[in-house]
């Protein structure tokens, strides 16, 4: 099946940067998207940003001007890069990749999550 695993989180002052990466390794029909979920302490999980294989993006609100999602050719990663971070940005980032299962079903695959701290 497929499997995600995220990286490049960490602690980061008010104002700066961080690049995250999502690696998709397994067997998938087609995907419809990948892209980054965050769930902030205390608060409910919201869509950050997906990417489309034929690069159509979404992004919430909140990150729209600071952040960007990306991939590679084969979105076999997929990348977000966040810009002039927030403490409001504090949470933790789940890659995820939406497509068929073996039934067919669109559903969504999940990565392990990375802690992104913005703190001064």
């Amino acid at each position: 099946q497929v499997q995600l695993v995220e990286s490049g989180g960490g602690l980061v002052q008010p104002g700066g940067s961080l690049r995250l990466s999502c690696a998709r390794s397994g067997n998938i029909f087609s995907i419809n998207a990948m892209g980054w979920y965050r769930h902030p302490p205390g608060k409910e999980r919201e869509l950050v940003a997906s990417i489309t294989s034929d690069d159509r993006t979404t992004y919430a609100d909140s990150v729209k001007g600071r952040f960007t999602v990306s991939r590679d050719n084969a979105l076999n990663t997929v990348f977000l890069q966040m810009n002039s971070l927030k403490p409001e940005d504090t949470a933790v980032y789940y890659c995820y990749l939406r497509g068929p299962n073996s039934s067919g079903y669109f559903v969504n695959y999940w990565g392990q999550g990375t802690q992104v701290t913005v703190s001064s």
